[in-house]
Order: structure tokens, then C-alpha cells, then sequence
């Protein structure tokens, strides 16, 4: 399924909708932040060889990272390096040129100076693939017997803007829970998981409080909540299936019930509101490669291996078919 640039992203919680997704950037096909050494005239895939870079969510990164372990062991001749600036530090790079390949934990603003109207302007077309399904944890310490279970209205009177300098101890919370001073740890405002996050709980894209220890890095999270009894934080599901041994995963109640975050919850849609896809963007020069379109290839054929290997949900069966039919249309449009 293709769109052009111009058109905006309509809705990510739609998930049975989403898969590989042509955006027109420009006329020019130019773009990406390395040389490609190419296939070999004969095309044959075991003559691979060039660099790939990759920058963006550090949510997204585990899936890039065993999707280029696994591709490396067939083609050792290429290069895949993954960086972790966060969904938006990552788009900055990408739509300046200085990247092959963008990981994102939500869709490119198209209207933002430095994404979509910074890729327009500086000719870098690209191309958006669903790869994988994810689903914000909600984490407190193990030594925390009282949060089983929050509402959307509780976690919003904790993270709202209004809450900054107010909402400090678990009591305000809930009259039922103990005299304890909470602490907080979630996404940098430049992840993707901060954007997703506010507009869900928040009901507006980066509307948060900011007196709380924000990293890109979900690692700097877990050892945060985990190190204090009154903490709770937000990250990556699969960073909490990571350290199950280390946190307390808290269930959501949306309205119809507490639920809790897991493969099953997050495929149905019953996780409400914090199930999310994730997503990759190369360029359109990178496709243009052998072995840029030949890593695409098998980040999409291989997803259900590669999201069980890094602790991710697997696309649903429609989104791959979805998938599976746009790989057909890019190598139409870009295998030479």
C-alpha cells in the first residue's frame, strides 16, 4: 500500500492498515548517509558488499541490530551499523543526509521542519515499513505491592503537565496507596516513545512533565525503577520482558478493564492505548543498491523470527500480507 509525501499519516492505532508505505520526498532520488559498494554486475546476492547506517529509536534498535546480525551471517561482506539517537534525533540525521536508514517508533512528521519538510527540501525520498508491533510498559519496583493495575486518568494526573511540582507521592495518586514518594523515569523528548506516550495518556503529543529523569536509552529506565521502591516509569514492553527479574510490570485500565501489556494483548487491540507499530525508513537511494534492497527484502520475509528474537510482536497476518506485497511492488520499482 503506497502514499505520496503530501499526504499525513491518519492513524497509528489502526494497525491492520499499516504496512510498506511508498513517501515521496522529492523528485530527486538522492539520499542516504553512505556509499553503497554494490552487488556485483551479476547480481548475485553472496557478492554483497557496502555500509549501511542506521540511526533513530532506541526502541526500534534491538530489531535493526538482529535483523543485521542474521543478514551479515548470509552477506559478511556488508556493513550494518545501528545508532540510537531517539525517533526524532534519528530523523534529524536522516532528512539531512547523513543516514541510510531511519528506526522510528512512530510515523515522520511530514509537516516538521526537520523530518518530512527537511527530507522534501534536501530531495531525500523514502519509503515506510511496518516491521514489527510493540507495547509501552508501565514499570514499578518490585518492592511495590500496591500498583497492580492504573487508569488512564491515574497515569495522566501523574504525568500531565499540571502534575510537575504536585503529584510527588503515591498517595495523591490514590487515597488507598501508602505515604511512599514516587519517583519517575520515561522517554527523552526526543524518542518517539515521549511522543507516542503524551498523545496517548496526555491526549497531546509532548505534553508532559518535565521534572522526571527522561533518557533515550530505556536501559538508564530499568535500572532507575529498579533501584528505587517508589519509582514507575514507561518504556518499550520489550525492554521489560528484558528484565522481568528486575521490575513489576503494571496492568492499564482504559475503561473496559485492567489489561496487561503482552503479545496476545497488543495484536488484539485490547491494550489500550499503548499498543504501537514500529517502523524503519530507508532511503530511496539506499533501495537503489543491491544490498540495501536485499536487506529490506529480508527485514520483511524474516520478521517473525527477528521480533521473536528480540523480544518484540510479531506483524499480524494481514500486516504481512500487506508487507509482503510491497516488497513485490519495490522490487518492481527498484531491483535494476
Amino acid at each position: 500500500m503506497f502514499r505520496s509525501f503530501g499526504r499525513r499519516w491518519r492513524s497509528v492505532a489502526a494497525l491492520c492498515v499499516l504496512g510498506l508505505v511508498l513517501v515521496a520526498c522529492g523528485e530527486d532520488t538522492s539520499g542516504g548517509g553512505s556509499d553503497g559498494g554494490g552487488g556485483g554486475g551479476n547480481g548475485k546476492e553472496s557478492e554483497l558488499s557496502g555500509t549501511i547506517v542506521v540511526d533513530g529509536s532506541s526502541t526500534v534498535a534491538p530489531l535493526t541490530s538482529t535483523a543485521a546480525e542474521l543478514f551479515q551471517k548470509e552477506h559478511p561482506r556488508v556493513k550494518i551499523t545501528v545508532g540510537t539517537s531517539g525517533t526524532g534525533g534519528g530523523f534529524k540525521k536522516f532528512c539531512a543526509g547523513e543516514t541510510d536508514m531511519s528506526n522510528a517508533s512512530r510515523p515522520i512528521k511530514e509537516d516538521d521542519e526537520f523530518e518530512g519538510q527537511a527530507c522534501k527540501r534536501n530531495g531525500i525520498a523514502y519509503e515506510e515499513l511496518t516491521i514489527a508491533n510493540d507495547g509501552i510498559a508501565i514499570v514499578v519496583n518490585p518492592g511495590n505491592d500496591w500498583a497492580e493495575c492504573l487508569t488512564v486518568e491515574q497515569l495522566k494526573s501523574i504525568w500531565e503537565p499540571a502534575a510537575q511540582g504536585r503529584v510527588n507521592n503515591w498517595k495523591q495518586v490514590d487515597p488507598s496507596f501508602p505515604d511512599q514518594k514516587l519517583t519517575l523515569f520515561g522517554a527523552g523528548t526526543a524518542s518517539g516513545t515521549f511522543d507516542f506516550f503524551t498523545a496517548a495518556i496526555n491526549g497531546e503529543e509532548k505534553a508532559s512533565r518535565a521534572d522526571y529523569s527522561a533518557t533515550e536509552d530505556d536501559n538508564t529506565t530499568v535500572q532507575g525503577v529498579a533501584g528505587d521502591k517508589g519509582a514507575l516509569g514507561y518504556l518499550g514492553l520489550s525492554y521489560y520482558e528484558e528484565n522481568q527479574g528486575k521490575l513489576k510490570v503494571v496492568k492499564v485500565d482504559d475503561g473496559e478493564g485492567c489489561v496487561e501489556p503482552s503479545r496476545k494483548t497488543v495484536q488484539d487491540g485490547s491494550y489500550k492505548p499503548l499498543g504501537r507499530p514500529l517502523f524503519v525508513y530507508p532511503t530511496a537511494k539506499l533501495l537503489q543498491r543491491p544490498e540495501g534492497l536485499a536487506f529490506v527484502e529480508f527485514f520483511v520475509e524474516r520478521s517473525d523470527e527477528i521480533a521473536e528474537r528480540a523480544l518484540f510482536v510479531p506483524l499480524t497476518e494481514e500486516q504481512k500480507q500487506e508487507a509482503a506485497e510491497a516488497v513485490r511492488r519495490l522490487e518492481e520499482r527498484y531491483r535494476k
